[in-house]
């Protein structure tokens, strides 16, 4: 049916949609309670969980690449000196971080996301969390976290990547650590955001500083030890 077109011209479908509160449907509303029951759950969970980093990376990757025995190795040193360790709990990197951890002997905190395709829980969180809303998850990613690390990945990496340097940017969190790992994965990336974002003033200069690139394991454990005091 079309909608009904009033004397200004409008339909009156097309001005009843666009009073969003007012089109909130029972459904809606009871929604809103999901969401508050998984700030909640996540929130008594994880509150003593401290000090910790919080490793993004593909889901793709498998046990045996170098990029996910290198987060393996990552997570267990981090582990080792005193550092517990957030993943998205799902396979690939995410699984790696939690191996890690685990063998280092720290909290190895799994926030799982149920997706219908790749993201199933892995065996080696000692702390899972199941949430049905990313910007719940990505909530617990950025307050339970003291750093953040960027192995390689895809959109969901870049996504929890450049949410956290948003938010340090715009001074809405305390700046912390977000260091990425592999150089030349990352540089193609990095070079784009000098010679355009940079160059044409949409950034400023100290903004590339909230980034640090590095390749070697130890590295990036001095780096966040010298942020993150244990």
């Amino acid at each position: 049916m079309r909608d009904q077109i009033d004397g200004t011209g409008k339909g009156r479908g097309m001005q009843e949609r666009q009073y969003i509160i007012d089109a909130l449907t029972i459904q809606d509303s009871w929604r809103l309670f999901k969401i508050l029951a998984e700030f909640v759950d996540g929130f008594e969970t994880l509150s003593e969980l401290y000090p910790a980093v919080s490793i993004f990376g593909s889901a793709r990757v498998k046990p045996g690449d170098d990029v996910y025995e290198k987060t393996v190795t990552i997570a267990r040193k981090l582990a080792e000196n005193g550092y517990h360790v957030i993943t998205g709990g799902g396979p690939g990197i995410m699984e790696a971080g939690n191996k890690g951890a685990r063998e280092g002997g720290a909290k190895s905190v799994g926030l799982n996301i149920e997706l219908p395709l790749e993201q199933e829980p892995n065996a080696y969180s000692n702390l899972r969390l199941d949430f049905q809303y990313f910007f719940v998850r990505k909530v617990m990613f950025v307050k339970y976290a003291q750093a953040y690390i960027g192995m390689p990945g895809g959109f969901g990496t870049l996504d929890e990547i450049f949410e956290a340097l948003t938010l340090i940017q715009t001074r809405r969190i305390k700046p912390f650590p977000v260091v990425l790992v592999g150089k030349d994965h990352w540089k193609g990336m990095l070079g784009w955001i000098r010679d355009r974002l940079l160059a044409s003033h949409y950034i400023s200069p100290q903004d590339l500083s909230l980034v640090t690139v590095l390749d070697d394991p130890d590295d990036v454990v001095q780096t966040i030890k010298r942020y993150v005091i244990v």
